[in-house]
This record gives C-alpha cells, structure tokens and sequence, in this order.
C-alpha cells in the first residue's frame, strides 16, 4: 500500500506540542512552515521520482508524492476530455466526478463495516485534536515555570509532558493505522468493483478496438490507490482543520484579537496568491501522466516483441522511438517543474514569514508586561494551528492539483464503464445477434452423417453487411449463409476482404452494419441466465491464429476457458479469514451444472497425447508447473494447445482463424481430424490449398467495389472446380 499523507495538523501536533521549544527554533530549518518542522527529520524510505531520481520526501509532502508517483501508466491513446487539450479546470464538474466515484463503496454491501471503520477514525481524530489543545496549555504553563525560574514548577510540568507524550503517541498511531486500513478496504473494493464492470459485457474490447479511452489498466490499480488514500487523508484533514478552527481560535481570540485578524488576512491573501501563481498545474498534471502513458507503453512493446526486433535488427528504430516519447514526458515534466518552482517562491516566502509573524504581533504586550512568557509560546502554537486550517490550498495546492488530474481519471473512466453500451456501434441500425434453442435433435445416419431429411442448422446469416465500427466502411455486402451440423465451412479471399471481422460479427465484437445472424443452441435455460460471451463460449468455440496463453499453469491452459472458476483454484492465502469477501469470486453455480465435467488429471494428458504435445510434460515438469508459456511453446504447439482445449470443451461449432498456419500438412490433417470425430461443426479461414481436404463448402470473399452495389462474396461446394479457381487465383 502507498504510504498516506502525514496531514498539516499531524505535523503541528507532533511539534508544537511533544516538542516544547518555544518560535519554531531554526536549527530544524528556516524554510520549513511549523506544520512541518516537526517532521523535518522525519523523513519516509527513499523514493523514485518519475525518472528514476532518488530523493527523500518530507512526511507532510507525501500526499503530492503518492498521487505523483503513480504516473507511470501503460498504453495511452486519444481521448478528447482533458486538460491539456482545451478543457478548462471546472471545480462544480470535479466535484460530481468526486461524488461520483466515492459514493458507490460507502452504500454497497459493506457499507457497514466500512461505515464503522470510518467513524473509529473520526473519533480518533478528534482524540487528537483534544491531546493537541491539552497540550497547547501544557506548553504555556512549561515555559512560565522556565521563565519564572521555578525549579520545582518546571520539573512538574516536565513530567506532565512525559506522561501525555506517552499517552498521546498510541492515539495518533491508531488514527493513522484505522486510516490506511480503511483506505486498503476501499481501495480493495473499488478494485473488485471496477474491475467486475470492465470485463463485463466485453466492455474491455470495445475500450480497446475504439481507442475510447486512454489506459484503463492504469486507472484500475494505480488511480484507484490515489484515490482512496488521498480521498480519506483530505476528508481527514478538512475534519481535523474544522475542529482545530473552532478549538483554537477561541484561545487565540482570548489571548489577542488583532492577532486573530492578521492571521485571516495573511492566510486568505496567501490563498488567493497561490490559487493564481499555480492555477496551470492541474492540466500539466493530467498530461504528465498520459505522456508518461506513452513512453512506458513504448518499453512494455519492446519487452513483448523482442523476438521480431531481433529478427528485423529495429533496435535503432525502436531507440529513436523511446527517445521521442521520453522527450515529451520531459518537456511538460520540464513545465511542470517550473510552474512549480514559481508557486514554490511565494509559499516558501509564506512559510518563512509565519516563524516570526505572531511573536512579533504579540510581543509588545509581553514588553509591557500584560501577558507572561509562555502566553507567547501559547499564541505561537494557536496561531500555527489556524494559519494551518486556513491556508490548507497553499500547503497542499500541488497534491490538491495532482489529485484533480487523478479525479477527472476515474470519472471519465466511470462515465465510460456506466454508458458502454452506447460504444456498441454509435448507429441506431446494428447487426441482431439472436441465440436460439432448437427443440428437436437431428437424426443421425449409420456413418455419423446429419440426415439430409431432417438438417439441423447451427448457423444462419441473413442479408448481412458488415462494416468496420470507426470508419463505417463495408467490408461484406448483403451475405446470406446457412451452416448446418457437420457441414464444413472454408472461408477465403484476399488479404484486408473481411474474413477475419466476419468473425469477429459471429462472436459478437463487432455489430456495425445491418443483417442478422442466428445461432441454434441446445440449451434453453443457458440463454435466459447467461451473458452473450458465455452464451457464445459454451457453444461456439474461436480459435485464433495465435492462442491467448494465460498466466498460470499447464493444467490452467488447457482448461481455460471453459473451467474458468476451476482453472484458478482457491489458494491458501485466498482462505485466510484476512482476506475481504468481496475479493473472491464465486463461481456461477447455474452456469456450472450446464458445463462438461471437469477433465480429470488423465483426461488431461491424453488430449495432449491426442495433439501430439505429450512430451511438454517432462520438458516443463508436468501439468502443475507455471510458465511464461507464450515464451516457452513455440507458436504451433500453441495452437496445437488450443485444439487441445477445443477438445475438452466440446462445442457444436468452431470458428478458426488460421488456426494450423504455424503447422505442418501432416499435424494440420491430424487436428481437423480430432476435430471431425469429435463430432464438431467447424468454419475456417486460411491461404493454404490442403484446407480445401477438410471442408465441403467454401465461401470467398472478394474486396468490396465501391461502384457498385453488388454482393462481394460467393459459395462454391469444394470439388475439382473449386480446386481448379482457387490455384489460378
């Protein structure tokens, strides 16, 4: 967990009153404000700035850090609702997005708990407050007796300091711990919350194929941890500034009231001030970390296709690149910097002046001998204590900047996760997707052949136009098919024809164009309870040409992802009465009844003798060990992995998109014949003459005329003549 911020009243707790020294001595360091003087030699571990540069941060500058430090994102792409890019800072449009975001967790299922975490913290806070007025009398009754030169006085009120620093230390430790412990809370919830709605509805797809927003990833699980711990630690701050407002404004009132009106007119000028020096902050925050987005973004690319780099000898390229993004990172970092810099002028002017400003409003009286010594110590530390709630924007204008670009984050992210069905096509005219549930099952002949009396349809596509969802361009015309049980489909033409994104039409991820395309299922109650992926994974299976090799085990592999909730078995930390509920996942009891049983160990390893990848269990330690597997197979016995899988799930059809173009003839034959006896419908794409062995009707694909209106497509069943066009094209 990142570390809180140490709040202004946090540091003048500690100094004014468990350290009794009288006008914030100086030897702790003249540009320190007294809000931070206590933990000028208080100092968190060593942290890495943004490039990489090794600094040491004060306690009370923590809450910059944290929501600073977060900006290292992965991949970023547009988005027009930013900063830096014409939109201007609007306080009433920030708070919404505030309320927006925060609300949910304080009313969901743990509302309880998190309701009494969170009043604990209020409670202790307000135990603070109480140790800090107690010590503030504490503090002028000390140096009276050090002034009065009164031995016997002075060893009283020393020893009353002993015993309320001991007393008074465990309250602000607990408050600090009941703070942070309620923020990993939120934080935890959130997580499982956003996380829940991105991967619903294939929500992460459409972010992702239309560029709708720039780096989901990085608003999950850094955004979110800004968020919550520097939500809590200024919702703390504001309380604890209220309460010591009305606590010690009566002292300082009581001592002196022309003192009381220096310190509003300093600390609403020095507000105003700031607001204005740093009012260009918050933009070059937000751009600061999308900039950032980019040049990380540029690494992991690196990282993930180090292999074709190689092999291309682009590490000059790729250098130039890196260099590119890393320079415009710098550059605004460069701006940041000084805008910075400039607000730094004036507040550390501001902190200077306040060392010295109520000892010396107040010393007159002293001189003529209305007040006594430590009447001075007193107002000093009141006067510090509401100079602090007062000037709260000037200590913390560049966290409260950094904080806005975190805020604006989530909320546009929020916006897009509450609306991402509008994102579907953008057109009131989309493709119908329809799932239905056939009552009667085919008769089958004696060679396992569907009667030709009674077909059964998988697949039906009707008038069919396919466009891409960002361009609108078509890429099919006005396609009519049928695919009936057993009945092989062969889909081919050019490169760029669409074959690829009519696929993507059958599994649902694109719906731009118009037309309808049915599937026929076995399963009536799977289309009431279930979610149009699982509807499509139960009964359609896709296997593309480079399989997606998950984290996790050869056991996980190969049961992925039909046995998703069995594939990531509960682990013992997961069963630790530490862990919250809401971060475990419960499998869907309905949807598991529906599934196939789970393979066995044995059943798993001969689907992979069936593949011919039986000998990967000794080269990797058998079916329990985890590997970096897009590493470690090489492309065709990944997709000689996914047939494997196909094999275990047991669909009715399959879509495969040049799934055997890393295989050989004879290891090509041998999973299309797995698949055949198997009893499973297939539709492929692919180049390759050999497919044409495997299917019995073939549909091809031309590009489309744009002068014309004409059907760009055509279907031939596979004999001699088919053949014959397909090696003359």
């Amino acid at each position: 967990m990142q570390a809180q911020c140490l709040s202004i009243t946090d540091s003048r707790a500690l100094y004014n009153h468990f350290v009794p020294v009288p006008l914030n001595l100086q030897f702790f360091g003249k540009l320190l404000p007294p809000a931070s003087v206590a933990t000028s030699s208080l100092l968190v571990p060593s942290c890495k700035s943004r490039f990489g540069i090794l600094y040491k941060q004060k306690k009370n500058d923590t809450l910059l850090h944290q929501v600073a430090a977060s900006a290292v994102p992965p991949p970023a792409s547009s988005t027009n609702d930013v900063y830096g890019e014409g939109k201007e800072f609007d306080p009433r449009r920030l708070w919404r997005r505030f309320w927006k975001v925060a609300a949910p967790y304080w009313w969901s299922e743990d509302r309880g708990q998190a309701r009494l975490q969170l009043a604990a913290v209020f409670v202790l806070t307000l135990g603070t407050t109480g140790i800090s007025v107690g010590f503030n009398f504490l503090g002028r009754d000390f140096y009276n007796a050090l002034a009065n030169k009164d031995a016997d006085q002075f060893t009283k009120q020393l020893l009353y300091y002993l015993f309320s620093f001991a007393g008074g230390i465990p309250v602000f430790v607990l408050r600090d711990y009941a703070r942070e412990t309620l923020s990993l809370r939120w934080r935890s919830w959130m997580t499982s919350y956003y996380m829940e709605r991105y991967l619903k509805n294939r929500t992460f797809y459409k972010i992702q194929s239309q560029s709708i927003i720039d780096n989901p990833d990085q608003r999950i699980n850094d955004d979110l941890s800004s968020f919550t711990g520097t939500a809590l630690s200024f919702s703390l701050t504001l309380f604890n500034a209220t309460v010591d407002l009305i606590s010690f404004s009566n002292i300082l009132y009581g001592i002196y009231p022309p003192l009381f009106v220096v310190l509003l007119v300093y600390s609403i000028g020095g507000t105003a001030i700031s607001v204005f020096l740093g009012k260009g902050l918050v933009s070059l925050n937000f751009m600061q970390e999308k900039k950032e987005a980019d040049f990380r973004y540029g690494l992991v690319r690196v990282r993930e296709n180090a292999e074709s780099i190689a092999f291309y000898g682009g590490e000059e390229n790729e250098l130039q690149l890196l260099l590119q993004r890393f320079n415009s990172a710098f550059e605004n970092l460069t701006k940041l910097l000084i805008s910075s810099r400039n607000l730094d002028f004036f507040t550390s002017g501001y902190r200077y002046l306040i060392q010295i400003l109520p000892a010396a409003v107040v010393a007159p009286m002293y001189f003529s001998g209305k007040i006594e010594f430590g009447v001075i110590n007193q107002s000093v530390s009141a006067f510090n204590h509401i100079l602090g709630d007062f000037s709260l924007i000037v200590y913390q204008f560049q966290a409260i900047s950094a904080f806005s670009a975190v805020i604006d984050r989530l909320g546009e992210f929020e916006n897009i996760l509450d609306n991402e069905s509008n994102y579907a096509s953008g057109t009131s005219e989309e493709i119908s997707l329809v799932y239905s549930c056939t009552d009667d099952s085919p008769s089958l002949e004696a060679n396992g052949t569907v009667s030709k009396d009674k077909p059964q349809n998988l697949l039906v596509i009707e008038n069919l136009t396919l466009q891409t969802p960002t361009s609108r361009a078509i890429l099919i015309r006005d396609l009519s098919v049928q695919v009936n049980c057993r009945e092989h489909l062969l889909v081919t033409g050019p490169s760029g024809s669409g074959k690829t994104s009519l696929l993507r039409a059958l599994a649902g991820l694109w719906n731009t164009g118009k037309g309808k395309i049915q599937f026929h299922v076995d399963d009536p109650k799977g289309l009431q309870s279930s979610s149009e992926s699982s509807k499509f994974t139960r009964d359609v299976f896709f296997l593309p040409q480079r399989p997606y090799m998950n984290l996790g085990t050869l056991r996980q592999q190969l049961l992925y992802p039909s046995w998703a909730g069995n594939a990531f078995p509960i682990s013992d930390d997961t069963k630790s009465p530490v862990v919250l509920p809401f971060l475990v996942r419960k499998s869907d009891t309905s949807d598991a009844s529906r599934k196939p049983k789970l393979p066995t160990t044995d059943e798993l390893i001969k689907v992979l003798e069936d593949v011919r990848l039986g000998y990967i269990l000794s080269r990797v330690d058998g079916l329990d060990s985890a590997r970096e597997w897009s590493s470690v197979l090489s492309l065709g016995e990944q997709q000689r992995l996914a047939f494997a899988r196909l094999l275990l799930s047991k669909p009715k059809l399959v879509l495969l998109d040049e799934s055997t173009s890393a295989l050989d003839e004879a290891n090509e034959a041998h999973m299309y014949e797995l698949i055949r006896a198997a009893g499973i419908t297939y539709i492929s794409i692919g180049h390759r003459r050999t497919l044409f062995n495997h299917h019995h009707i073939c549909l091809h694909i031309s590009t489309v005329d744009p002068n014309t209106t004409q059907p760009n497509w055509r279907i031939d069943p596979i004999n001699q003549d088919t053949l014959l066009k397909f090696s003359k094209q």
